[in-house]
């Protein structure tokens, strides 16, 4: 239906009739309205039509029941052609012209803009799309012509010099799923004032402009390709964070259809491992994800290591790393013991964490660079194993963070890089050096095969090596619960929820007492008998129950999916274990507690 044939008077009676069959929300009503009659929005007006005539109510709630948000990390939702709540033309205009517009308000001097983009479906698209929406602004843009990995943006921005990036990824989403990630000229996601602010922006952008063709812009040189001298600089950055050591070992990678072998497999290079080959059933760049478990390609889910692990079990494979679709997490399995065709274990992301923070740690102790002055940084919802590992060698730990790598990156910036040592988050995040401000599954790679080396050369397991860490720091276990929140009146329940646990917490969890409640939206501590006092901590929908024996349970609603995050973590200090096994046992059942009770606590909203 073209727009001369719209009828719009009848349209929107058709809407609010829907409105008031229930059919569809207030919200989307209002949305749908406004796409329908305001000039911005003309050259949907037509499709937005067709779904109404066609009847196709569930789609148009789907698509209009909000405005799609600005999360951790930038603007991220499910595809659709349409729609003020999905990912489409419009909504990646608006995140790139309010972006433009902020900017050009707030840089002196020339500007410009990296752009990258992963496998998925209409990245390169959208890449393009931000590409000539800048250029239109008057920014030159620097472009990586390939599929490329998160840190290799966030390495461009600090590489030349921009004034901002765009990263196209939707990280480990589903393939239905696409965003932007938007980056400052520090090479970190953008973080407060400037967030609130482009935000503002985006969300009354009017027109977008579309009169600069990619490949013109290419020709007249506003738009740089620079993949080749990017890629080289990048991997030699990330080389120079290697360590001395063996490098007897076969690994095996999966980029899981992603754009990981573009990082991991030169990194890897750099550092002289030789033995390396990529799991052939992952290896397509493929926006589907064909052969993962339910085509999500997240290396948090140990599920995705099964079919490399059953390889490895046959070709003497000894370390297994995969990478989610963008390369920014990396997870990894390994052999229980030195025996590779026995049974075989995957590594959450706070063990992960563990082990690299020792590992970088014990490597600069070597070569006796490390001093107070020195530091690691961590999230709130990061395993304090970190923290105890670091206390062990006299180093700092910058850990009152909320959660978001962009916070370890500022942090990076506001104590000073020269004494950064290592960051961590529990999902899979990890960076070490100074050349980037995001997480990088490529530095990550390398240092966990080095370790694995390590480990094997003085004959014993990656897992055997977490467990003398254990012994040697306390047994820590983390587990994190999703709650699914779909929809409108799942935003309203996230919000009950959260209003419940500050007002009216539970008093138990998994049979431990609460010692109090830490309100980081209201930077409040409340103890159970009405306490009130002043909370120091960065500001953030988050509230911790601090409960018995040092354990804790954070509660956040996701910047970037409708559901509310459960960390939950446990801790037997170190003089009192005894039994090792025992200690697994008692912190699994004590963690399978906690999540019983926290989902029954959350079903009562």
């Amino acid at each position: 239906m073209s727009g001369s044939d719209i009828d719009t008077t009848a349209l929107l009676q058709q809407v609010k009739q829907a409105s008031a069959d229930g059919k569809i929300t207030a919200s989307a009503a209002e949305n749908i309205a406004i796409w329908l009659t305001e000039d911005r929005y003309a050259r949907y007006a037509g499709q937005v039509a067709d779904h109404i005539t066609s009847g196709k109510w569930k789609e148009l709630d789907d698509a209009f029941w909000t405005i799609i948000p600005f999360g951790t990390g930038g603007r991220r939702g499910k595809m659709y052609p349409i729609g003020s709540n999905a990912i489409n033309e419009r909504t990646i205009g608006e995140s790139a012209q309010g972006l433009a517009e902020y900017v050009k308000d707030n840089v002196k001097g020339d500007l410009s803009c990296a752009i990258a983009y992963d496998t998925r479906h209409r990245s390169r698209e959208f890449a393009e799309l931000c590409a000539r929406i800048m250029v239109s602004n008057g920014f030159t843009v620097y472009f990586l012509d390939d599929y490329r990995s998160t840190p290799e943006l966030s390495f461009l921005v600090r590489y030349k010099k921009c004034s901002c990036g765009i990263m196209v990824t939707a990280s480990h989403n589903p393939p239905s799923d696409n965003a932007v990630k938007v980056y400052w000229s520090t090479g970190g996601q953008v973080m407060p004032p400037h967030d609130k602010k482009i935000i503002d922006n985006v969300m009354n952008v009017q027109e977008i402009p579309l009169g600069v063709e990619f490949d013109a812009a290419v020709n007249d040189g506003k738009v740089v390709i620079c993949t080749k001298e990017t890629d080289e600089a990048f991997i030699s950055n990330v080389a120079q964070q290697k360590f001395d050591g063996p490098r007897d070992l076969k690994i095996l990678y999966s980029p899981l259809h992603g754009v990981g072998a573009s990082a991991v497999i030169p990194a890897l290079k750099a550092d002289h491992f030789t033995d390396v080959t990529i799991f052939g059933p992952h290896e397509e760049p493929n926006g589907d994800f064909p052969n993962v478990p339910e085509h999500v390609s997240n290396p948090e889910n140990p599920a995705v290591f099964d079919a490399a692990i059953a390889q490895a079990k046959t070709d003497g494979t000894e370390l297994i790393l995969a990478t989610d679709p963008d390369c920014d997490r990396v997870g990894c399995a390994a052999p229980k013991t030195m025996d590779a065709t026995g049974e075989w274990g995957t590594f959450t992301g706070n063990q992960i964490a563990a082990l690299l923070c020792d590992h970088v740690l014990s490597e600069r102790k070597k070569g006796g660079g490390l001093t107070p002055e020195h530091y690691i940084v961590k999230t709130l919802v990061t395993t304090e194993m970190a923290r105890r590992i670091a206390d062990s060698y006299g180093v700092r730990t910058c850990g009152n963070l909320q959660v978001g790598f962009k916070w370890i990156g500022g942090t990076m910036d506001a104590e000073g890089p020269d004494k950064f040592l290592f960051g961590c988050e529990e999902s899979h995040g990890y960076l070490v050096g100074q050349y980037a401000r995001d997480k990088d599954a490529a530095v990550a790679s390398m240092l966990l095969a080095e370790l694995a080396a390590n480990c094997k050369a003085e004959g014993k397991s990656l897992h055997e090596k977490l467990e003398s860490l254990w012994w040697q720091h306390g047994y820590h276990a983390e587990r994190l619960l999703n709650q699914k929140m779909p929809g409108s009146e799942g935003m309203a329940n996230m919000q009950k929820l959260m209003g419940k646990f500050r007002q009216q917490p539970p008093q138990t969890v998994g049979g431990l007492k609460l010692l109090q409640v830490r309100d980081y939206l209201n930077d409040t501590i409340t103890t159970p008998d009405g306490e009130v006092t002043h909370l120091n901590g960065p500001s953030g929908n988050m509230v911790i129950l601090d409960l018995e024996e040092d354990n804790y349970v954070a509660v956040r609603p996701s910047g970037t999916e409708p559901k509310v995050k459960f960390y939950m973590f446990t801790y037997v200090a170190a003089e009192q274990l005894s039994l090792l096994d025992a200690a697994q046992e008692e912190m699994e059942q004590r963690l399978d507690a906690f999540e019983k009770d926290l989902k029954a606590f959350a079903d009562s909203v």
